[in-house]
């Protein structure tokens, strides 16, 4: 069955699939991004609380500010994963030698 675009079910499937693959992998690599983060964080909370106790700016402890701006981080990183998966994968690339079977040419 052909759509109005003149694609194939089974060219949307084969593109869906790369699609899913490439969004899965953009959310991988923000999600090690925002880990490595978090994981200061924790590690300055467990091994150097003292530093946790400086006061930057505004009467707010650094661990505060950090708390917040993780979760401010959090936010950008979502409409950073938004903005890299808004762009579909044209049906036919240059260069792909599989089919939409997924077989070698």
């Amino acid at each position: 069955m052909v759509d109005l675009s003149g694609h194939s079910a089974e060219d949307r499937q084969f593109s869906s699939k790369r699609e899913s693959q490439r969004n899965a992998r953009y959310g991988g690599i923000l999600f090690l991004i925002y880990l490595v983060v978090y994981a200061i964080f924790v590690g300055l909370n467990t091994f150097m609380p003292e530093i946790m106790d400086r006061v930057p700016f505004a009467g707010l402890n650094l661990a505060i500010v950090y708390g917040v701006g993780l979760i401010v981080f959090a936010l950008i990183l979502a409409l950073v994963y938004s903005w890299l998966c808004r762009v579909s994968i044209p049906h036919s690339v240059e260069g792909d030698s599989k089919s939409a079977t997924g077989k070698e040419d």
